[in-house]
């Protein structure tokens, strides 16, 4: 999918600096086979079909109780079971945000007869790619709140939609979502963590929901090994809603100022016109795409070089080993030093075990996102989910206190 949208507007981001610049219409089910093998390729247990009835948490850890009767004891338990999260609303942490205006119907279904395939306001109808199976999205008259809608209702909206319900049968699935548009006070109580929808939840506009609910993932999970492995003290899990809360709430901003152009009326039509107008501009494209995208976030992690916080760059590197990317230094979730001045001027051996210290070289201009170009550093401290937590020289002092604050103390290496 070549372009990000905003409010339907496309924001063509195929000049951004980055190697995937466009968006993946990858849908959902695919996306969790996919992670969900990576899972089990590392050997996680993964209890499936086990609902979680609730929680009781002290100074040590959390007994989580399961609807079959048994319960499991965890040093953490962070809830990622959507905008309903029972594990929210037990560690009562408030929801706050605005009520739902519209409702929406989606499912997979096979049909007798075969529909116009494309966009409607309000949904849309288009095959899925197996050849049998048909996504339908489809607003609905009236806000509805049940959780299960059935065969029958969506017989119904197609009706009422399409004049016909095309012969609808075999769900794989119906549900159906709203613009109801909350986010978590805090994502953090305790021992108990939110993230993805049980932290926020927004229409849909915009396609950020899924970004937004991993990049929560990856910016969590390597803190909380750490700490779980005891490398760093408990407090380093506080940066988690720090960094992250400032996203989700930019998000729903977003989210809210698109829902508000959905409208059909003559005014909202002349406002989304003169929003094409101006996105069409590519300073205000460039804005916008980097934020639709995410590729523009940056962690307020103190002042100094533009690149502190935020996404490191994947560069083409030049080492002793032979040519090497960035990101791949990254697949085992550990940080890197990255040295780009004179080899063998770091010494990170109290933090060896846990830091790679690489030696490299790059030849060209250092490009970000919405940016532009920034000043190549003489060396970056980058953390596993790719963003730089310290940018400096040998001359630098912060160094050992950057390392400390992210990846423990040197006494405990």
């Amino acid at each position: 999918m070549q372009v990000q949208r905003f409010a339907g507007v496309p924001l063509d981001i195929s000049d951004f600096p980055t190697r995937h610049n466009y968006g993946l219409a990858l849908w959902q089910r695919h996306l969790e086979r996919i992670l969900g093998g990576w899972v089990d390729e590392l050997g996680v247990p993964i209890a499936r079909a086990h609902e979680v009835t609730g929680f009781a948490q002290d100074d040590d850890g959390v007994d989580v109780e399961l609807s079959d009767g048994r319960s499991l004891r965890a040093g953490y338990l962070v809830g990622c079971d959507g905008g309903r999260s029972v594990i929210r609303k037990s560690a009562g942490i408030e929801f706050p945000g605005w009520d739902p205006t519209i409702s929406w119907m989606i499912a997979e279904v096979e049909m007798e007869e075969q529909p116009e395939f494309g966009v409607r306001h309000g949904g849309g109808i288009g095959p899925v790619g197996d050849g049998r199976t048909i996504r339908v999205v489809l607003a609905e008259e009236h806000v509805e709140l049940a959780d299960d809608p059935t065969l029958q209702d969506l017989r119904q909206a197609l009706i009422e939609a399409e004049g016909t319900d095309y012969g609808v049968h075999d769900p794989t699935w119906i549900s159906r979502f709203t613009d109801m548009t909350r986010q978590a006070a805090s994502y953090r109580q305790g021992r108990v963590l939110l993230a993805g929808d049980a932290a926020h939840v927004h229409p849909p506009q915009g396609g950020q929901g899924l970004n937004t609910g991993l990049q929560d993932a990856v910016n969590l999970g390597w803190k909380l090994a750490q700490v779980v492995t005891g490398t760093s003290p408990d407090c380093l899990l506080d940066t988690y809603h720090a960094e992250r809360h400032p996203v989700g709430a930019r998000v729903q901003h977003i989210a809210l100022a698109q829902n508000a152009l959905r409208g059909t009326d003559p005014r909202t039509e002349a406002l989304r016109d003169t929003l094409d107008d101006l996105l069409g501009m590519d300073e205000p494209r460039r804005r916008y795409g980097g934020l639709v995208s995410g590729l523009d976030i940056r962690y307020d992690l103190g002042e100094g070089h533009p690149l502190l916080g935020r996404r490191m760059p994947d560069l083409d590197l030049a080492t002793s080993d032979g040519p090497l990317r960035v990101f791949t230094l990254l697949h085992d979730a550990r940080p890197v030093l990255l040295n780009l001045s004179e080899p063998g001027g770091f010494d990170v051996s109290p933090w060896a075990k846990r830091v790679q210290l690489v030696d490299a070289g790059h030849d060209g201009v250092w490009n970000l996102p919405v940016l532009g170009e920034v000043v190549a550093p003489p060396a970056v401290l980058v953390r596993p989910d790719g963003h730089v937590a310290w940018v400096g020289d040998l001359t630098d002092s912060g160094l050992p206190d950057a390392l400390t604050a992210w990846f423990g103390s040197p006494t405990d290496a």
